[in-house]
C-alpha cells in the first residue's frame, strides 16, 4: 500500500521540549479532541478515533559491526473511514 506523507517535522529538541509535545498530544487524546501539527507554513489536523492502534518500536539502524542510530517511535494508526481500529493483543508497559 503506498504511503502519502501528510506532514513531517524533524529537528533537534531538548528532552524537556519533547516531553512538552508528548504531554500536549496526551491531553488532546484524553479530551477526545483533534490533533493539529504545525511547522512553518505546513499544518495538518487529524482526529484519532476512540481506540486507535498504538504501536511502539525501538530500533537500531546502521552497520552490524559499528555504531548506528537508535530510535524510539510512537505511532497511532487507524483506518481512514473507521470509528475504531482493530487492536493487537498484549499489554504495553513503559517505565
Amino acid at each position: 500500500m503506498p504511503e502519502d506523507v501528510l506532514f513531517k517535522s524533524e529537528s533537534s529538541q531538548s528532552r524537556d521540549e519533547i516531553a512538552s509535545y508528548l504531554r500536549n498530544v496526551a491531553e488532546k487524546l484524553e479530551q477526545g479532541g483533534s490533533i493539529t501539527l504545525k511547522a512553518g507554513s505546513e499544518s495538518v489536523t487529524m482526529d484519532p478515533p476512540a481506540r486507535p492502534t498504538f504501536e511502539v518500536k525501538a530500533e537500531r539502524e546502521g552497520p552490524v559491526d559499528g555504531p548506528g542510530e537508535l530510535s524510539i517511535e510512537f505511532e497511532l494508526e487507524w483506518d481512514e473511514h473507521s470509528e475504531d481500529a482493530a487492536g493487537g493483543s498484549g499489554s504495553l508497559e513503559i517505565e
